[in-house]
């Protein structure tokens, strides 16, 4: 039986973003109303990095390609599901690690599935998050990773941001070559499936460094 399962965070007002200047929070501004203008239209106000979204290499990478420019072939296709969400809090996930929970899967698009989600609402959710090491990172691109997605707010060390003494190492291995990020999503314990159909599907922003982006998996149970 063929299942759809929704892994995209709800837009809304109020919603969690991360807490500085360059991710905006979310805006939704009634403007058209029934019964004034006889319709309904919203002004939304958000980022390129709100809820459910893609990383395009252009978010850490000088010159690097941008959203309209991925090609759709590479955010859609038979994907590999990776479980860890038996980790403890604030984990790194090494290449051995990825090496054997991939058990020979192929890794051209892949999830992270760490149950991030529960932690949601709180700064626990960036602060606590399980990570990849920059070998695991390294290891994805020499296996021809071309995607790689997580339910968590990054694949970085949560303390390896900007003004620390490395900042965002993981980022830079995966963007750099090529990989897109797809970060913030949800539900991945839906998906009882090791291989499934992802479907990756951004907004066509012009120059865009990332965006949000509707997710969901085809699985045949």
């Amino acid at each position: 039986m063929r299942r759809y399962v929704d892994l995209t965070m709800l837009m809304h007002e109020g919603m969690q973003t991360f807490p500085t200047h360059w991710h905006p929070n979310v805006e939704i501004c009634q403007l058209g109303r029934h019964g004034i203008e006889d319709r309904e239209t919203r002004k939304l106000v958000f980022g390129t990095h709100t809820g459910t979204h893609i990383d395009a290499p252009r978010h850490f990478v000088a010159g690097g390609s941008t959203v309209e420019n991925i090609p759709l072939d590479k955010l859609n296709g038979l994907c590999t599901l990776i479980d860890f969400s038996d980790l403890p809090e604030r984990s790194g996930v090494t290449s051995e690690m990825l090496e054997i929970r991939a058990a020979g899967a192929p890794v051209e698009r892949v999830l992270l599935r760490f149950d991030g989600e529960r932690r949601l609402g709180t700064m626990s959710y960036y602060d606590d998050q399980p990570w990849l090491t920059d070998e695991a990172a390294q290891w994805l691109v020499d296996k021809g990773c071309g995607l790689v997605g997580l339910d968590v707010a990054m694949p970085d060390n949560p303390q390896n941001g900007r003004g620390s003494e490395r900042d965002s190492p993981v980022h830079k291995i995966l963007l750099g070559n090529q990989v897109v990020i797809v970060e913030y999503l949800v539900n991945l314990a839906s998906i009882c499936v090791t291989r499934f159909e992802l479907i990756v599907a951004p907004l066509k922003i012009r120059e865009g460094d990332g965006a949000p982006a509707r997710c969901f998996a085809i699985v045949e149970d």
